[in-house]
């Protein structure tokens, strides 16, 4: 995609303020080179809140009964549930800026979106013994929404013995026929899915991809051809089986945590949201969270305090959430003193993260165009009028076009591969940046991963990246799994239906076939999915690993809890994001003191 053709409006600060503004929200328009035309909508932010002054050595300070720390996919859901309540205020700090920029709301604009740095950390990851010594990009979200607003668009929950394998290890209410109803609750479902299952009713439109390309369906054919059934819905009864993918997706737009739950309840005069608001320090009292410091405008703005008459509340991610904790003086008690920071209360802060790591199998094509050749030049103009006009094409699809769900031969319970199937291929080592060459590629990973790295601040500088540490490919199962993955990804496109349009293997090519040359492959060439969690594990406190409890409360602390991907106490087989909205949706329960949504009743022989 050419880089100037999208032009941004303006830009809007939604920075503390209490008067009620009109945003511009820009949506791509058309601009000399090329010209996708397009319209830009006027919205009302209210920037309004219920809040008490408070007076002291410090002047004027905020006080709201709950402050979160960051707007992402469990921030949005937790601002629009808390704030449902008129009588009780919500302060939202959001160290991003607005999610104004037109390559947020376009779905295919996630190849600028992954590396903007005004709207995304951009962090990297330490370099491991099976990455082959590489420090792997970590994309993240930092605008509202978080990373809902510059991901994949993917719509999947996940396996029923996720769920129960956290009830499993301690966690009363997370099985799977307790969290069943939140995913329902949340989700506005259009198209195929039994109601058993699938919601119909709420902000979180989850659409099928309904545009349609003949490598997609011979690949999906070639799938039935090896065993694996269709699977029209695999939110459902079950996940196994290939389909066109879910997504977050309507009308040609993105659907993120932002415009489904945060842009509404900010018409709410009790929500307060602030951009630009850099946490840097939780603020206590003894043992009760009691407010958050943070710095206006970031780096060098100016340092703030807001309080919290209820709680505190971290959703900042599965990489922020830690490093605010141990920035706080709650974590490794040798971590914390040797970046000089005293020790408020020791836990197991920022370890077991857990990732979903994924080689990429690539074949050339023969005899048919793919989106290589469609995104540029003068075709790129014509899917731009396409979206323009109709709000469809190629700039209205996410990066992924086919989901497939399998056996890897090492687990007989449940599929525990999880490959994507997309007619194009990209760039090594430049996510989301397009090939000269065409080609189709499918990303292959283990489901349930058993290596654990960790999340560590890298010094009482809040505005220094933390070190991220994945461990991939730690683990000998994770080894053996990644490799028959790559063996199923070649027998994939080496099938009978896709054989009209398979010219050869480009990677890892012909000559690889052992186990160890198929190893050695993946350690060259693999990346992250995206997917980070379990760094602030949600268990008993008795246990070695728990961070916080199965309300989401920090151990041993007053009025702080965590509430986004970091509290899984094990990596799901899915990715993260409809997951991680569950878990800020229950909690939303919890923290209000209501009676859970009672337990769905699900057939026995459902394995979803």
């Amino acid at each position: 995609m050419p880089s100037s053709a999208w032009a941004p409006s303006r830009t809007v600060s939604c920075a503390a303020t209490r008067s009620r503004r009109t945003e511009r929200c820009a949506i791509p328009s058309f601009t000399a080179s090329p010209p996708p035309n397009g319209r830009r909508c006027r919205r009302i932010w209210n920037s309004n809140s219920t809040t008490s002054r408070a007076r002291g050595g410090r002047g004027t300070m905020d006080r709201f009964d709950y402050v979160i720390v960051g707007a992402g996919s469990a921030g949005c859901v937790l601002t629009s549930r808390l704030s449902e309540d008129p009588n009780t205020s919500v302060c939202v700090l959001e160290a991003g800026p607005s999610d104004w920029h037109p390559y947020i709301h376009l779905p295919a604009g996630f190849i600028k979106t992954f590396h903007m740095k005004s709207i995304n950390w951009a962090y990297q990851q330490e370099p491991g013994p099976w990455t082959g010594g590489r420090s792997i990009y970590a994309p993240r979200g930092k605008t509202l929404g978080g990373s809902s607003s510059i991901n994949g668009h993917i719509y999947n929950r996940g396996q029923r013995m996720d769920f129960d394998t956290w009830a499993q290890m301690g966690n009363r209410g997370w099985g799977y026929a307790d969290v069943l109803p939140y995913f329902r609750r949340l989700e506005k479902r259009v198209g195929e899915g039994e109601d058993t299952y699938r919601g119909r009713d709420g902000n979180l439109i989850v659409t099928t991809m309904n545009w349609r390309d003949p490598l997609c369906e011979a690949f999906m054919e070639g799938a039935v051809s090896l065993g694996i059934p269709r699977n029209p819905d695999y939110n459902g009864k079950t996940q196994e089986g290939v389909s066109y993918c879910q997504r977050t997706i309507n009308n040609g737009l993105r659907v993120s945590g932002a415009t489904a739950f945060l842009k509404p309840a900010m018409k709410r005069p009790n929500v307060h949201v602030h951009t630009h608001a850099h946490a840097t320090e939780i603020i206590f009292e003894g043992k009760r969270a009691v407010g958050v410091r943070y710095m206006k405008g970031g780096r060098g703005g100016t340092p703030v305090e807001v309080r919290a008459n209820k709680e505190v509340i971290l959703s900042g991610g599965s990489y922020n959430s830690p490093q605010l904790l141990q920035l706080s003086g709650i974590g490794s008690p040798d971590l914390l003193q040797q970046h000089g920071i005293a020790v408020r209360h020791a836990l197991p802060v920022g370890e077991g993260l857990q990732d979903h790591y994924a080689p990429r199998t690539v074949a050339r094509v023969k005899d048919i165009k793919t989106i290589n050749e469609l995104r540029r030049g003068w075709r790129l103009w014509v899917e731009a009028m396409k979206w323009a006009t109709a709000r469809r094409g190629l700039l209205s699809l996410s990066p992924t076009m086919v989901y497939c769900f399998w056996h890897s031969g090492e687990s007989a319970e449940s599929s525990d591969l999880q490959l994507t199937f997309t007619p194009a291929s990209y760039k090594e080592g430049v996510q989301g940046q397009l090939e000269d060459e065409p080609g189709m590629t499918v990303a292959s990973w283990q489901q349930r991963p058993e290596s654990r790295g960790y999340v560590r601040i890298r010094s009482s500088d809040p505005f220094a990246a933390p070190i991220i540490q994945t461990n991939y490919l730690d683990a000998e199962l994770d080894r053996r799994v990644i490799v028959g993955g790559m063996k199923l990804a070649r027998r994939l496109l080496k099938s009978a239906p896709l054989s009209p349009y398979y010219a050869y293997e480009d990677f890892p090519g012909p000559n690889v076939n052992t186990d160890d040359e198929f190893l050695a492959a993946a350690t060259q060439r693999g990346t992250t999915t995206f997917h980070p969690g379990c760094t602030c594990r949600m268990g008993p406190a008795d246990s070695t690993w728990a961070v916080v409890d199965d309300q989401l409360r920090v151990h041993g602390l007053e009025a702080l809890r965590v509430i986004d991907a970091s509290v899984m106490p094990r990596m799901i087989s899915a990715n993260l994001n409809a997951s991680t909205m569950m878990i800020a949706d229950r909690a939303s329960d919890l923290i209000r003191g209501k009676q859970p949504m009672e337990a769905a009743s699900i057939p026995d022989a459902a394995v979803a």
